[in-house]
């Protein structure tokens, strides 16, 4: 019975300790942009995270760029993950994050309406269908969302084409979620990020995804880590931890495979370095 005991013992000793280890770990506070937990896919980034390295992960809050800086200046996460932009550049040059990194994209697309004066639906090549759009002069809406106007001034400039003239519309919607509304009423064309438009952020009015699947319309996200310098209550082993799964191997191994596990969903993530994307 004794020798029973010890082998069990040890049996349960290496289970036994990884559970001790676990319980030592606090939770890593996140901030997580909206597109990110509307679709999904972070609840089952955090639990493969936790999964594989024993750090449980809350999320503290998700929506728009504003709300995360907000609980970011807070002191109330460890971690932020949003587009690439100025406002996250500006976080980590006034002291409030660090180790800013990319590590997924995320896609635009080319909604139009649906009698296509340019000709362009199922186009896989956007700066090609912008192309098309100049030349038949058909009318273009400048949405000036910063993700839209980044992929609209790359798609220009490799198309070789100065948007200008009377065809080129100035975007006049009241809110951003309306810019496609405001297209549709102009018979227009406009690029916009395709989550917000499946999810119904962004309502279609009729108009309908011409072109997509051009990895030049790709806009990265960033991660990055709260200053322990500026918040040094922070849980700095575990944002560092999960950091770098995010952008290592794992976070992108799990980015590359979700949507093969997922063949009826519309592919809207991808690793940072899956594809080249044209200059």
């Amino acid at each position: 019975m004794k020798k029973h005991f010890i082998l069990l013992t040890s049996l349960l000793c290496p289970y036994l300790a990884m559970a001790a280890d676990a319980a030592k770990k606090e939770p890593v506070r996140v901030a997580v942009i909206g597109g990110m937990t509307l679709g999904g896919m972070w609840p089952e980034l955090a639990e493969k995270f936790t999964k594989d390295t024993g750090w449980p992960v809350e999320l503290v809050t998700t929506g728009p760029k504003a709300v995360l800086a907000q609980a970011l200046k807070g002191g109330l996460v460890d971690l932020v993950t949003l587009h690439s932009s100025d406002e996250a550049t500006e976080m980590v040059a006034n002291g409030f994050a660090k180790d800013m990194q990319p590590w997924a994209r995320n896609e635009h697309c080319i909604m139009g309406p649906a009698d296509d004066p340019a000709g362009i639906r199922g186009m896989k090549d956007g700066a090609a269908a912008l192309r098309k759009i100049a030349e038949s002069q058909s009318p273009f809406i400048d949405f000036m969302g910063p993700g839209s106007r980044e992929v609209s001034h790359r798609l220009w400039q490799a198309a070789g084409v100065e948007p200008k003239g009377s065809w080129v519309l100035k975007d006049e919607s009241k809110v951003p979620q309306a810019v496609v509304e405001y297209a549709a009423s102009k018979k227009a064309y406009v690029i916009v990020g395709r989550i917000p438009v499946l999810k119904g952020k962004i309502p279609s009015a009729g108009m309908e995804v011409m072109v997509q699947g051009d990895a030049a319309m790709r806009r990265p996200y960033v991660v990055m880590v709260a200053n322990e310098k500026k918040f040094p209550q922070c849980n700095q082993a575990g944002a560092k931890a999960l950091h770098a799964w995010m952008t290592g191997d794992p976070g992108q191994s799990f980015l590359r495979d979700y949507f093969t596990r997922k063949p009826d969903e519309p592919h809207l993530f991808y690793p940072a370095m899956s594809e080249s994307v044209k200059p």
